[in-house]
């Protein structure tokens, strides 16, 4: 493996690099409108319950099906590829949002309504930072999940890990698919201890903050 490396080394680092964008582009597109549908669910109750189980039933659609019916409308590709995670992040996302939200106590909000904030200024300055475990929680999940379905949409000319994978399996070469499997398993590995550090030291410090 070792040796494949040093003689292929782009073969490796290219799609680790493709894998990584295709990551942080759907996360960034998911959590932004996670954030916004949060807050239009927040203003509407009912919406909230609409829209989960619509993305419901979006997320239990195989991710090949749903390359398939994009395809004929955005094509082959980076794009279609990230359309779809974000479909299948924002069930993940939207529900540990509102999860996370509807868990604070409702004496605290209620006592900031009587201090005369407005709705907006009590989600963001009341709800979410006492939420922020859930909603780091929905992010970790989206990772996780936009990394081992990523892999799939190589078979769309999407680029990433994926490649390396459907190339040894085609060719039975053990040294790609390897490759492929333990660099797809590091980074979700990776990538969730760090945002599990962050989460638990974010709440550590926001305890010793509280202490008298």
């Amino acid at each position: 493996m070792i040796e494949y490396l040093r003689s292929h080394p782009d073969k490796i680092i290219n799609p680790f690099i493709e894998h990584i964008e295709l990551v942080l582009v759907t996360l960034v597109i998911s959590v932004a409108i996670a954030v916004i549908l949060t807050m239009l669910c927040v203003r509407f109750e009912r919406l909230g319950f609409i829209l989960l189980q619509l993305f419901s039933v979006i997320y239990s659609i195989p991710s090949l099906a749903l390359f398939a019916l994009l395809i004929p409308i955005t094509g082959l590709g980076f794009k279609t590829a990230v359309i779809v995670l974000v479909f299948y992040n924002q069930y993940l996302l939207l529900r540990n949002f509102l999860v996370g939200i509807g868990e604070v106590d409702p004496a605290v909000t209620e006592a900031a309504k009587g201090i005369g904030m407005k709705p907006m200024q009590v989600l963001w300055k009341i709800q979410v930072p006492l939420a922020r475990k859930a909603l780091f929680a929905g992010i970790r999940l989206a990772v996780i999940s936009t990394i081992g379905i990523g892999t799939i949409a190589s078979s769309i000319n999407a680029g990433g890990l994926g490649d390396l994978l459907f190339d040894g399996l085609r060719t039975m070469n053990t040294v790609k698919i390897l490759w492929g499997s333990i660099l797809s398993a590091g980074l979700a590995i990776g990538i969730n201890a760090l945002l599990k550090y962050i989460s638990d030291r974010d709440s550590s410090q926001t305890g010793h903050e509280r202490e008298p």
